[in-house]
């Protein structure tokens, strides 16, 4: 362990290192969680991969890291004692954990007029189980061990912009990305006292390999023309926001919700 995780500073926590941290990334099998596990990697972090059902995909995730000391760590984050188990391997495996970023999530179609009311309440709480329950609870977990730890620490979130604008066919994902942000300025104020910061990100349509295909055609262009940039966005670009939101420096951008949609959707 590094002198950066001992030494304590004039308010008395540890000063938080910029590099070397032991980083847990929820839903790093492909995507922006590779992406994300990629930055940190390339950060000189060590990152826990966790996956829930794709391994094969997880281990590729794994593999493309450079540098040592990364693991891979599967669970179901639906399931509290499946996040608990998740937080628990990936501290194991890491010797802790210093970062924490919550990216899992699901989104799936459910516009109100045309779904059932079962499929309807399932999605709901298919939803709500992973995309908030599991950020809250491994938010806890994590939170906890850094607490222990006296290190400090950073937790961010993945939201979206469909917080703010709406997801008429997808509102359950809307509705718990608005509730992750939420959830995250609560605790911003709850954990900032033992040194860790808590911001979220709300990216917009981004490029990956599971929408490439909405990228083409008459969609594509459409999707493109939401951006006066022109263009959709990058998964490397979200994942740099959040790697600046974990370093030193972002301690201030504690409870903030970061836009990150090419000005395509702008607020005050």
């Amino acid at each position: 362990m590094s002198d950066a995780h001992t030494a304590t500073d004039a308010s008395g926590h540890a000063p938080f290192p910029a590099t070397g941290r032991r980083v847990l990334v929820s839903g790093a099998s492909r995507g922006l969680g590779r992406a994300l596990a990629r930055a940190f990697a390339d950060n000189g972090d060590r990152v826990a991969v966790h996956f829930g059902s794709r391994a094969d995909e997880a281990r590729a995730t794994l593999d493309s890291l450079p540098g040592s000391g990364h693991a891979l760590v599967g669970g179901d984050l639906s399931d509290p004692a499946g996040a608990k188990g998740v937080a628990d391997r990936a501290a194991e495996a890491l010797g802790g954990v210093d970062v924490l970023v919550n990216n899992a999530a699901v989104n799936l179609p459910h516009p109100p007029a045309t779904t059932s009311y079962e499929d309807w309440s399932a999605l709901w709480q298919r939803h709500v189980s992973v995309n908030l329950l599991a950020t809250a609870n491994l938010s806890h977990l994590a939170a906890h061990r850094m607490i222990g730890q006296g290190t400090g620490g950073r937790i961010v979130n993945i939201g979206s912009r469909g917080a703010f604008r709406g997801e008429p066919d997808h509102p359950a994902y809307g509705a718990t990305k608005a509730a992750v942000h939420a959830l995250g300025q609560s605790l911003a104020v709850a954990l900032a006292p033992h040194g860790i910061a808590v911001a979220s990100v709300a990216p917009g349509f981004f490029g990956t390999e599971r929408v490439a295909h909405r990228l083409s055609g008459a969609e594509g262009e459409a999707i493109r023309a939401q951006s006066p940039f022109g263009r959709a966005g990058t998964a490397e670009e979200i994942a740099a926001a959040v790697v600046w939101l974990a370093s030193p420096m972002a301690e201030w951008a504690s409870g903030a919700v970061l836009d990150l949609n090419g000005a395509s959707h702008l607020r005050t």
